[in-house]
């Protein structure tokens, strides 16, 4: 398919690159020039504006910061997009805003489908992020062959919107298994057990997961902190969750505490802060 792309960040950026080396690079746009110098010296085509991405493309992936700025793109570049086109938000967004574009995106002929990735930019550069779809399956089925190429795995989890709150759900986890691995890495610690070692019997156990398998080894106990993906979006994301439990009337406990820590880190640890350094503050 004919693909464009809008918001060339580290995501973008890195999903572009990705489907330039396996296949056309996709045409893209960024309001950030910076953003569009450096795709466009990896070798990716940079349209002259968000509609000329659109009016060129059959499909339209987003990758931006927010659900503003998809709102906000969508309704620059929504009367310029052709009957059939296909667009797939890869941004962590808002399952109400998914609902709502893909409803007006029927009744104007184009179709909007929300599928969040994992795996940072370093997933999206090698082509193994993980992506949940909510939305016309028919829609999915039709650009699957190109997504294939930026995903290992692909979960089509339900109508629109699910996708984005599928990806709330997913990224509450993460932040939850951040703070709690840290603080079992500071209790084995005290009690004279080695963080590699602790691990080790972790990941051979009942309390592994992907904190404790990867981010742990890899950005944390490295002192790499690179992963690519910033405190300002978890916490992002962590306000989502919060915002989802409350328009859903879904009690949430155990993530309350866990959400404020995250909050209260914003004294310490800047926005701009690998997002792993959590457990940094936490041992």
């Amino acid at each position: 398919m004919k693909i464009g792309l809008i918001g060339c960040g580290r995501m973008g950026a890195a999903m572009a690159a990705r489907l330039g080396k396996t296949g056309t690079a996709p045409l893209c746009w960024d309001m950030n020039a910076g953003a569009r110098a450096r795709v466009a010296e990896a070798g990716a085509p940079v349209a002259s504006s968000p509609q000329a991405v659109v009016e060129a493309s059959e499909m339209v992936i987003l990758s931006l910061p927010n659900a503003a700025a998809v709102n906000e793109a969508m309704a620059a570049v929504g009367p310029a997009l052709p009957p059939d086109a296909i667009v797939v938000d890869t941004t962590t967004s808002e399952p109400g805003v998914s609902r709502a574009l893909a409803a007006v995106g029927a009744a104007a002929g184009w179709r909007f489908i929300d599928a969040p990735v994992s795996g940072g930019p370093t997933g999206a550069r090698s082509g193994l992020m993980t992506m949940l779809v909510g939305g016309d399956e028919g829609a999915l089925a039709k650009v699957r062959p190109d997504l294939d190429r930026l995903a290992a795995k692909i979960v089509h989890v339900g109508n629109s919107g699910a996708g984005h709150a599928a990806k709330i759900a997913n990224n509450m986890l993460c932040a939850a298994n951040l703070s709690l691995v840290a603080e079992a890495v500071r209790l084995a610690a005290a009690a004279g057990v080695a963080p590699d070692k602790l691990l080790e019997g972790i990941n051979a156990g009942s309390g592994r997961s992907a904190v404790s398998e990867i981010n742990f080894p890899r950005w944390i106990l490295s002192g790499a902190f690179d992963s690519g993906f910033t405190m300002g979006l978890m916490r992002k994301d962590v306000a989502l969750a919060a915002a989802l439990a409350k328009d859903t009337q879904t009690p949430i406990p155990a993530f309350g505490p866990i959400a404020d820590l995250w909050r209260g880190s914003a004294d310490t640890l800047a926005d701009e802060a690998d997002f792993n350094e959590i457990a940094r503050a936490e041992l």
